[in-house]
Order: structure tokens, then C-alpha cells, then sequence
């Protein structure tokens, strides 16, 4: 391992894709917090999907270096070149499908030229294992991981699947919770802060943070939310493939007040403007975007995915449901009962404050870094 008592570390960031999500909005978050204790370079399979940089701050030291093919036909040629690719660093840190090929490629070549530390991190699933993980996928991350120092995930569920699918060892795998800075979401938002958003009148407005991918299946919540046209307004933060289909969507279910705001960073200035916020994936783990709408202290109706129903207030969770009619039917009871509304709004921010506050996510992110790298207070 390189002697980093002098400089800062260099921690190598391998993605499937650097769109801002989920996992990136929390990559982010942490460099942007370590400042000059560290030095990141970030790489992505997918050389277009980068957008998440622009969150970076400037100040930040961060390469974006050209890697060898990170996905295509397996072979020990294109594994020992991503290999190569891995040298130089004090710390990997892989994340998601993705990034596998890397996680293999150490596996196989790590030993032989003394790679630094791999610590892999895995946050949900693509559209393509939505409904099932893949035989041939399960092998795969059980073989590339054997050599990985830490497996972190966020949730309960894929801590589940890490131990008894990937069959890695109870000390390997590391259960973070995502954390945000909840204080930033107790002032009300100003009412322009989506500068998209033309308000209809008497209307509520039902509002999502989401990457517009089919994962997401973002026309599911068009359709509940169009059976209740005369009374919500749908609006959509988040930019994507999905877009033209989603309105065509709307279009079909008499929709045409939907607001499609793209793109918007800094969420506490404008969630709390949301009357319910919802949530229509076909597959999630933990996400961020709603502790970020429980933070501040908007009821929730969403789909019964990954460890939602958990993470919001007891008295939510009957609006934590299994399909589209019980999405459209829970958005509906929200509607109707401006009380009930205020009340979830209170719990959920007061379990957002108690559980999900980024202090603690980042001390075990901190930590667990720190022991990789062997230096235990480097990010502190």
C-alpha cells in the first residue's frame, strides 16, 4: 500500500454509470465533506452518463481519467488491463453491477501486483433483475467479491442477499444507512423554487425525485395519480430516457398539467413544496430521495419496495403498497384529509431526524475507509 502519511489519499471511484442517483448524490455528498482530506478520481462504464459531476464542488481535487473497456466479453486481457488501470490508488471503491468487471479484475490480478484495497458497494438493481436476481449474476459477484475488504449495502433486504445469495461472511458485509443533513430541510421552500412548476389552482401537488428510467416506472404513478386529475397535479424532478414516453403517458390519462421540472440540485429547496410525495419504482432499496421528503416532513404513498416500508413513520405505512390501485387509492386518502396529511408529515420528519441524519453515515463510511486504507482517522 502507498505511504499516504504525507498527501492525501487517492481513492478511485468505478461506477456503472455517474448519472445523478441514489449512490452518486451519497458519492458526492462524502467528497464534497472530506474537502482536501482526500483526492478522487472517477470513472464510469458508461463514458456519457457523467452528469453527477456538476454536483461536485469545485474546490474538490477530482480526475476524471479515460479506463481501459470496464464492461464487454469477459477475458484475463481486458480483466489484466482494468488491473493495470487500478494501480497508482490508495483505495477502490466500486459500485453497483457496474462495476464488477473491476471487482473480477482485482479479484484475479490484485494479489499478483499488489492492488491497493478494494471496498465494493452495492445499492439496488437494474431494470434487467427487477423482478429476480440473475443465476449467472449471483456466481459472478460471489467469485469477483472473495477478494473485496468490505461489501457495503444500505438496506436490510440486500444486506439479506449479500450474506445468503453472495454468500459473503457476516465481517465483510458493512449495513450503512443513507444519511442526509436533515436541518437543511426545516425552512418552507420558496414558492418558485421549480422554475418549471405553473401551479393549477386548488390543485395538490404529488411530487417524485427520480432518475426517468423504466426502473422508476414513473407512468405507474401518471396512471394513480390521473384517477384523482381533478384534484393533484403531478410533478417529476429528475431528467432521463423516459421522458417522452411519461408524457405520452400523461397525454393518453388526460394528464396536462404534469410538470416535468429535469434536473435540480439541492432538493431541501424544493421538496417541501410537495403536499404527498410518492414513490412508484419497481425495485428500490433505500432511497434517498425519500428520507429527503420525510426530512421535510411530507407524507408519503409508495410502493412496497426494498426497505420502505421501514424507513417511513408506523402511522405512513399503511400508504406503503403492493400495486397501482393501492397507490391510486392511498394517494386518494391522503388527498382527502388535509389533518392526516399534517400528521405523517410530522412523524415522518421526526423519524428522518432520529435515524436517518448523514452524521452517522458518515462516521461509518469514514471508518470503514479508514481501516481500509489502514489509517483509521485519515477522513475525520
Amino acid at each position: 500500500m502507498a505511504d499516504t502519511s504525507s498527501r492525501p489519499p487517492r481513492l478511485l471511484h468505478v461506477h456503472g454509470s455517474f448519472s445523478l442517483g441514489g449512490k452518486e448524490a451519497r458519492a458526492v455528498r462524502l467528497m464534497n465533506l472530506w474537502g482536501e482530506r482526500a483526492h478522487h478520481a472517477i470513472v464510469s462504464a458508461a463514458p456519457d452518463a457523467m452528469d453527477a459531476r456538476d454536483a461536485i464542488d469545485p474546490a474538490i481535487k477530482v480526475d476524471f481519467p479515460p479506463p481501459p473497456p470496464l464492461t464487454g466479453r469477459p477475458g484475463l486481457r481486458r480483466f489484466r488491463a482494468i488491473a493495470r488501470f487500478l494501480e497508482g490508488f490508495d483505495l477502490i471503491l466500486t459500485y453497483n453491477w457496474g462495476a464488477m468487471d473491476a471487482v473480477m479484475a482485482h479479484r484475479l490480478y490484485g494479489r499478483a501486483m499488489g492492488l491497493p484495497p478494494l471496498v465494493h458497494h452495492e445499492d439496488g438493481f437494474n431494470a434487467d433483475e427487477a423482478s429476480g436476481l440473475k443465476i449467472q449474476r449471483n456466481l459472478y459477484r460471489r467469485v469477483a467479491l472473495r477478494r473485496a475488504n468490505a461489501l457495503v449495502v444500505p438496506s436490510i433486504r440486500l444486506e439479506t442477499v449479500a450474506r445468503h445469495i453472495w454468500r459473503q461472511p457476516a465481517g465483510k458485509v458493512h449495513l450503512i444507512r443513507n444519511g442526509i443533513d436533515i436541518a437543511r430541510y426545516a425552512d418552507t421552500p420558496a414558492p418558485d423554487a421549480i422554475p418549471a412548476l405553473r401551479r393549477s389552482p386548488g390543485k395538490l401537488l404529488v411530487g417524485t425525485l427520480a432518475g426517468l428510467r423504466p426502473i422508476k416506472n414513473i407512468p405507474r404513478l401518471v396512471r394513480a395519480v390521473a384517477s384523482h386529475r381533478d384534484r393533484l397535479q403531478l410533478v417529476v424532478v429528475g431528467e432521463g430516457p423516459e421522458r417522452d414516453a411519461i408524457l405520452a403517458e400523461a397525454a393518453v390519462h388526460g394528464l396536462d398539467d404534469i410538470c416535468l421540472a429535469g434536473f435540480m440540485t439541492d432538493p431541501w429547496r424544493f421538496v417541501g413544496l410537495f403536499d404527498i410525495f410518492a414513490l412508484s419504482s419497481d425495485s428500490e432499496q433505500f432511497p434517498i430521495s425519500l428520507v429527503e421528503a420525510m426530512a421535510a416532513g411530507v407524507p408519503v404513498a409508495a410502493m412496497d419496495v426494498g426497505d420502505v416500508a421501514n424507513m417511513v413513520a408506523p402511522g405512513n405505512r399503511r400508504f406503503v403498497v403492493p400495486d397501482e390501485r393501492q397507490l391510486a387509492a392511498a394517494l386518494g386518502a391522503l388527498a382527502a384529509d388535509a389533518g392526516l396529511r399534517v400528521r405523517l408529515g410530522k412523524a415522518n420528519r421526526e423519524r428522518a431526524a432520529r435515524d436517518f441524519d448523514e452524521a452517522r453515515m458518515v462516521g461509518a463510511y469514514a471508518t470503514l475507509y479508514g481501516k481500509a486504507l489502514a489509517q483509521p482517522d485519515i477522513l475525520r
